[in-house]
């Protein structure tokens, strides 16, 4: 296996680690009921999807 004929230093080494973070998922709230939900998925509760319903939602059974 080969190895580095010289050490990498810290800050080479964290800068190429920077993008290995995980990020906050971004929500916003559903004007429907209030509801937290996330970006481009379908309210499974209500059916919803960006203000237009695409199938039945739990709640409605």
């Amino acid at each position: 296996m080969p190895h580095p004929k010289r050490k990498i230093s810290r800050t080479r080494r964290d800068t190429r680690r920077n993008h290995h973070k995980l990020e906050p998922v971004p929500y916003y709230l559903d004007p429907e009921n209030g509801e937290a939900t996330q970006y481009h998925r379908v309210n499974l509760n209500t059916g919803y999807y960006r203000g237009r319903q695409v199938m039945e939602g739990k709640n409605e059974e």
